[in-house]
Order: C-alpha cells, then sequence, then structure tokens
C-alpha cells in the first residue's frame, strides 16, 4: 500500500508543478490584440471530423461572399488548415499534432469544425480532446454563447470558462487500483477572476444589469467556492451591476421555467457548468445545431459549431445533408470579434430569415430536406436583398 500511495502523490505532485507554472504563464499574459492594426487579419479554417469538413467549406463560401472586398485588399486572409482529424492525431498519440498547431498559430482567428473525443470502448486512443487542447494552447480562456428567443423573450449571454475547471486535467486522472480512480478540477485566482471579469465588463458596456454566477459551491467547497468568493469580489467593482448565484442543479431547472427564464441576462460559470448550461439554452433556441460558439483570449480566437462531428452522417453517406447553421453563426461572431459588425449583423439577421423566421429550404440531415450547399446559397440570396433588414423586422412581428 506504501508504494501505492507514494506513486499517488508523485502523479499529484507533478499535476500541482504544472499548474502552478500555468499560474505564472496567466500572470505575464499580454495585452488584447488590436484588429484595427493588422493587416491582412488570418483566417484559418480547420475542418475537423466527420460532417466538420463539409459545414465548414459552407461557411468559408459565405464569409468569402460577405468579406471579397477585404480579402481583394489584402485586409483578410484566408487559410486551409489540414490534419486536425481523429485519425492523424490517434497517429501521432496528440490531442494536436506539432504540424498542425504551428500552422494553428500563424492564424489570428480560427472557424473550427466539430472534432471527434474518443472515450472508453471506442476504437480510438484515448488522446485528450482537441478542444480542450486548443483552448489551453492559445490560452481561450472565455467560451462565449449567444442565446436568443424572442417570443419567449430571452436574451441570454454565457460566459464559460474554458481553460480550468473539471476539464483542464481530464485526461490526467488516476486509477490508484482497480478499486479505486480519482480525477481532478483546478480553479485558479487568474483564471476565475478574468472569466467573471469579462462577464460583468460585457454587462456594463452593454447597459445589461444582472450577471447571475453558477457554481456547486455548497458542496464542493474549496474550488467553486474560490470561483464565489472571486465573484463576491469582481462584483464590488461594478456596483452599477446587480448579480446573484445559483447552483448548477437548480439552474438547469430554472432554464426551463417560464416565470423564470426572461429575468438572467449574463450568465458566467466554470467550464463543467457552463458545458451544461449552454447545451441547454442552446436547445430552448431550437437546438444545439442553431447555435455558434466564441473561444477568446488575449492573443488568439477560435469560433466553433456547438454539436458533435455526427460519424454516422457521414458513414451512411449523408454529411451533405448536415446543417451549417451553427458553424455560419459563429462564422457571425468571428466577423463581430475581428471589426466587421455590420456584416456580422447583416448575416445573423439573414441566418435567422433562412433557419427560423422564413425557412423557404429546410434541413433534415437527409435527403428529404435541403443539402448544405443549397443552404448556404440560399443564405446568400438573402444578404443581398436591399430590403434584408425590413424583411427580418416584418417576419420578427408575425412570429
Amino acid at each position: 500500500m506504501d508504494e501505492i500511495i507514494e506513486n499517488a502523490k508523485n502523479h499529484f505532485g507533478n499535476l500541482v508543478k504544472e499548474q502552478l507554472e500555468r499560474v505564472e504563464q496567466m500572470k505575464k499574459a499580454g495585452d488584447w490584440v488590436d484588429y484595427t492594426t493588422i493587416k491582412p487579419i488570418i483566417i484559418g479554417f480547420v475542418g475537423g471530423d466527420g460532417i466538420g469538413p463539409f459545414i465548414t467549406k459552407h461557411a468559408q463560401v459565405v464569409l468569402d461572399f460577405l468579406l471579397k472586398e477585404e480579402i481583394e485588399n489584402g485586409r483578410v486572409e484566408f487559410r486551409v488548415i489540414e490534419g486536425l482529424t481523429i485519425e492523424n492525431r490517434a497517429k501521432v498519440m496528440k490531442a494536436i499534432p506539432d504540424d498542425v498547431l504551428v500552422e494553428i498559430k500563424k492564424c489570428h482567428v480560427l472557424l473550427k469544425g466539430p472534432t471527434t473525443t474518443p472515450r472508453k470502448g471506442d476504437k480510438w486512443p484515448n488522446i485528450e480532446s482537441a478542444n480542450v487542447t486548443m483552448r489551453r494552447e492559445l490560452d481561450l480562456f472565455a467560451n462565449v454563447r449567444p442565446v436568443k428567443v424572442p417570443e419567449k423573450n430571452i436574451d441570454w449571454m454565457f460566459f464559460r470558462e474554458n481553460t480550468e475547471g473539471a476539464y483542464v486535467l481530464g485526461s490526467k486522472g488516476i486509477n490508484i487500483t482497480d478499486d479505486l480512480a480519482f480525477d481532478f478540477k483546478v480553479i485558479t485566482s487568474q483564471g476565475a477572476d478574468r472569466i467573471i471579469r469579462l462577464a460583468f465588463d460585457y454587462a456594463k458596456k452593454n447597459n445589461i444589469n444582472k450577471v447571475t454566477v453558477v457554481t456547486k459551491a455548497n458542496v464542493v467547497k474549496t474550488t467553486d467556492g474560490k470561483f464565489l468568493a472571486l465573484a463576491e469580489e469582481v462584483a464590488k467593482e461594478y456596483p452599477e451591476v446587480e448579480w446573484d448565484d445559483w447552483y448548477i442543479d437548480i439552474m438547469t431547472a430554472k432554464l426551463v421555467d417560464p416565470a423564470r427564464q426572461s429575468q438572467f441576462r449574463v450568465f458566467v460559470a466554470p467550464n463543467l457548468y457552463g458545458d451544461i448550461i449552454t447545451d441547454e439554452a442552446a436547445q430552448i433556441q431550437g437546438g444545439v445545431g442553431t447555435a455558434g460558439s466564441a473561444n477568446i483570449g488575449k492573443q488568439y480566437s477560435m469560433f466553433e459549431a456547438i454539436h458533435g462531428s455526427a460519424p454516422r452522417m457521414v458513414e451512411e453517406g449523408r454529411a451533405q445533408y448536415a446543417d451549417p447553421s451553427s458553424i455560419i453563426k459563429a462564422a457571425a461572431l468571428l466577423m463581430n470579434h475581428i471589426g466587421f459588425a455590420e456584416k456580422a449583423k447583416k448575416l445573423e439577421m439573414a441566418l435567422d430569415i433562412c433557419a427560423t423566421l422564413e425557412k423557404k429550404l429546410t434541413i433534415t440531415g437527409r435527403d428529404n430536406g435541403a443539402t448544405g450547399e443549397e443552404f448556404a446559397k440560399y443564405i446568400m440570396d438573402t444578404l443581398i436583398d436591399p430590403q434584408l433588414e425590413k424583411r427580418f423586422k416584418e417576419y420578427s412581428i408575425i412570429i
């Protein structure tokens, strides 16, 4: 037993050393990138696995359509990055192959399709999630997801911490014996402070008088307790913003409570809890296929679809019918982030018209519905309508 305990202590000691080094890196982090000073802004396209390359290509076509002038005058450059596939990752036994990471770091922002994360019992080795690794390598500490359901008066913005919590050491747990297994959760002062501060800052800048902090601090007292205590300290610097805190279990219930839904505006949560409530919120909006996701850091940012890679669709020859709405929504978030707010707004309106308001084409995922290519063309045809904004408002009133 002494040997077993000593091995566990060594394993934990290595994790502590790694996390202390990460804290020092966060302390040395530089300033936010200023996209107005960059020419060209390099947008990387990473297809990923399964349906990822199909839907990413559709989003690239839409962005090429919208940013044609910026591409021609050298303000924007597109790069397609190959190799972030489960086959390639398994071959080199890395979540992100070294050569792929080098190419990723040459870009300022990324539009990324879904990637497969191996799980116990499947045919792939137990390599870490590509998303988790990318967020750590690029320090994409903030996952930002908007959700709107006008007919229910829902207008939510979620800030989910990306680089720590229950996920950062998800592949570094330890089986002490056949009967005993440990996983680890990490919260740092620096990591919690910056995501909480980002949420409060967003609320202040957008004149939103409500931030909701989500934890399970009544049970997970050390890490979640630190997150909640830091939220209380940060909130003192934003006296104009009201805040409250909810535990993750009751929070999931209140998101579907018609009497409560419209009372929430901005949420901030550690990684695991944010993952849960953002997927639930996306389902309320119309499904995970309707929601895009932004992963924000000071130097890099990555925008992605929030659903999975759907390998079965590829196996059954249905990939061309995959819904690109989520990644096109992510493309709109990307454009807004790098300074093309008006074009991003037009794309969001066109997407709303095509996907939820007008719906001349329906995506079913099968041959009884539209293909992703046809849906992308529908969006671009809608974008060139000079009456786009009027059309959007008229449909919204009808709904």
